[in-house]
């Protein structure tokens, strides 16, 4: 998303400083892609930044651990952060989703229903 993001940003300085072509047809076409491609770059790239350091990270420091340990203390701590990941992996899917509340609900529906004088 953000080299889709830079190439349709740099479609338009293009099209604008190399062929002088600004208040065309095409200008236009690129106005939009840059008009789609600023989120992309702006929101893609922030967000995978930390993704990709703490990934890179931890697969350093786990490559260290399976050289520096044996193999049955590195079956054990690779079985102890499976199941660290995943309660973060559940916590992180299904933890956090926004719950209705069933009282609140029935409530709003018995008001509803109610009839008015």
């Amino acid at each position: 998303m953000a080299n889709a993001g830079g190439a349709w940003d740099n479609a338009k300085k293009l099209v604008e400083v190399e062929l002088k072509e600004k208040g065309t047809a095409l200008h236009a076409a690129t106005v939009v892609g840059d008009t789609v491609g600023d989120p992309f770059k702006d929101t893609s790239s922030v967000a995978m930044n930390p993704v990709i350091k703490f990934t890179t990270l931890f697969g350093l420091l786990a490559v260290e651990l399976s050289v520096e340990l044996s193999r049955t203390m590195s079956a054990v701590l690779a079985g102890v952060f499976f199941l660290v990941s995943t309660v973060f992996v559940w916590r992180s899917f299904y933890g956090m989703r926004i719950g209705t509340e069933p009282s609140a609900a029935a409530g709003i529906a018995a008001a509803a229903a109610a009839p008015r004088s």
